[in-house]
């Protein structure tokens, strides 16, 4: 048995989030937990609400709600909207829990004890209108390396090239919009990144099975420019993790908060023990630590484009550089973005479908099909109103539901609700074993992969493949005959029936477990081999006809929701 620890990019607090970023890292982490699990591994799946920084401070002003219960509110809120689309999470932390304030003061007494912290006299961004410092994502302004137009201090998300305040063309603050900026003299602590360079170099060099997406922008930060930057960890911030050195004060930091992005990788580690005090586990250090056990742990962690610097450099710094015997991860998988129907999602124009807004049209099944089928993976996808319909009418209603509708319900009509017994395996029932053992296999050695959307192209044609057995055999009409030989066809369809629950439960678990429950099994674990799966139901057993699986998308529903959604547009 493996053991597997996972970890999805902690999403910010500020709000719901889109499609686009649930496929981006959730989802799939999800998709490969609930695999591991299925595989009978012992699996670890950590994710949390990002609560710190400058996302947080203008979403709770903009609620007119104090920072702190905005959070806890909206943690609640994507907690239940997560549960709404089946993420199962071992545990779903908080970044601003205690956990999370003692490691990151933690490992900053650590890195400074190592030399890898220095102080840092520097001028910053000061708005009169607002009377303070701007950190980072206070400040937004023209990328100078790509030109778009709303690019933040800290990053550009359209070319993702790291900045600083400074860099920014026509820059103003996103609090009041003033232009009236002044740089003026501050104190903060910096990352000694550029001294590890050669140490992560040789690391990420190291991970030649990693997806080409994720290397590509690690290398790029490495030696694009003047290769790889120390990096600011503290803010002129209210709230956040107060800058301390372990359990001393740090002279000269006081009233200032460590940046959000050197506190939120720490939170996958928090995240753990929030799960051991929540009473949920025990021992979370067998997971993180590899003097207490975590050395045969493999570590996988799922992001988007955007999040990989971090992950690739900042923190895999912040570990090594501790000196401590951290588990450091072992695979990245990273995406590209989900766009909407010809141009981006956003919110404060309403456009494109968010999660809690996707929960009230259909259930999470046919989102969670379609957005892993079409997973952005080797390159940027696109969410269409008309793909989505079509690939839920061909996929889900007409394949899978289809299938296990006419295959209960024949049976129920000719021989009740028990496997009926008779008939004997013949060619093309041999053949058919044949094709799908190879078909299994191959989609297991997709989703150990991590390949999303091929896993998902293999699943669909091992469906494909029970329906054109089904057709071909055509117990209607071998029944007219010989209804031994038709019960022989029809109990090889009730075990591909239950085949497909198991097989089927990483992607669509909601449906799988309603198939599974009318095929009366007890668990999903994945089967030894398919002759033995297809034999899992034996006869005079007791079966039930399910509901209608999946329901089609209709051409009125098609176009009210493309209008909905559209939003405004410039």
């Amino acid at each position: 048995m493996a053991r597997h620890l996972i970890t999805s990019a902690i999403p910010y607090i500020n709000g719901i989030k889109h499609l686009g970023n649930l496929v981006g890292s959730q989802l799939p982490a999800d998709l490969f937990a609930r695999y591991q699990r299925a595989r009978g591994h012992e699996v670890l799946f950590l994710c949390a609400t990002d609560e710190h920084g400058t996302p947080a401070e203008l979403a709770a002003a903009k609620a007119g709600k104090p920072v702190a219960e905005y959070c806890a509110e909206m943690h609640e809120v994507q907690a239940r909207i997560a549960d709404g689309f089946r993420l199962s999470f071992d545990h779903f932390g908080r970044s601003s829990g205690p956990q999370n304030h003692r490691l990151t003061q933690h490992f900053a007494a650590r890195l400074f004890d190592a030399g890898l912290i220095e102080e840092v006299v520097e001028q910053q961004m000061y708005s009169h209108a607002d009377g303070r410092f701007l950190p980072d994502r206070y400040i937004e302004g023209t990328c100078p390396n790509c030109g778009f137009d709303s690019a933040r201090g800290d990053q550009c998300d359209n070319c993702t090239k790291q900045l600083d305040p400074v860099d920014l063309i026509n820059p103003h603050s996103t609090i009041s919009g003033s232009t009236d900026l002044e740089m003026r003299e501050t104190k903060h602590l910096y990352l000694r990144q550029s001294v590890m360079k050669d140490q992560l170099e040789s690391w990420i060099d190291s991970k030649t099975d990693w997806p080409v997406l994720t290397t590509s922008i690690a290398r790029k930060w490495l030696h694009d420019g003047d290769g790889l930057q120390d990096r600011g960890i503290t803010r002129d911030l209210d709230w956040g993790i107060p800058v301390r050195r372990g359990d001393e004060d740090w002279p000269g930091m006081e009233g200032k908060v460590f940046y959000v992005w050197f506190d939120a990788p720490i939170e996958y580690i928090a995240c753990a023990e929030e799960w051991v005090d929540a009473g949920k586990g025990t021992d979370w250090e067998r997971w993180w630590r590899t003097d207490k056990g975590a050395a045969d742990v493999r570590y996988t962690q799922f992001m988007g484009k955007d999040n990989v610097p971090f992950h690739t450099l900042t923190f895999p710094a912040t570990i090594l550089g501790s000196g401590e015997p951290w588990k450091v991860v072992d695979y990245i998988k990273s995406f590209n973005y989900l766009n909407y129907e010809g141009g981006q999602f956003s919110t404060s124009r309403g456009r494109g479908v968010f999660m809690d807004q996707a929960l009230s049209l259909l259930p999470s099944d046919y989102w969670r099909w379609w957005l892993l089928s079409h997973a952005p993976e080797s390159s940027d996808s696109e969410f269409t109103w008309e793909n989505f319909q079509s690939s839920v009418n061909k996929d889900l209603a007409d394949v899978l539901g289809n299938f296990v509708s006419r295959v209960t319900k024949f049976c129920r009509s000719k021989f009740g609700e028990t496997v009926p017994s008779g008939g004997t395996f013949g060619a093309t029932e041999e053949a058919l074993i044949t094709d799908l053992s190879a078909r299994v296999e191959t989609y297991a050695a997709m989703m150990e992969a991590m390949e999303v959307r091929k896993a998902s192209q293999e699943l669909r044609a091992i469906w494909v493949v029970g329906n054109e057995y089904l057709q071909t055999a055509a117990p209607w009409s071998v029944y007219k005959e010989d209804p031994q030989a038709a019960a022989g066809i029809v109990r090889l369809s009730l075990n591909l029936a239950a085949l497909y629950a198991v097989l089927s439960a990483p992607f669509i678990p909601d449906a799988a477990s309603e198939i599974a429950t009318a095929m009366g099994l007890g668990d999903l674990s994945w089967p030894d081999d398919v002759p033995s799966a297809l034999n899992r139901l034996s006869e005079g057993d007791s079966f039930a006809v399910p509901d209608n699986l999946f329901r089609k998308i209709t051409d009125d529903e098609l176009a009210e929701w493309k209008q909905r959604f559209a939003g405004v547009r410039d």
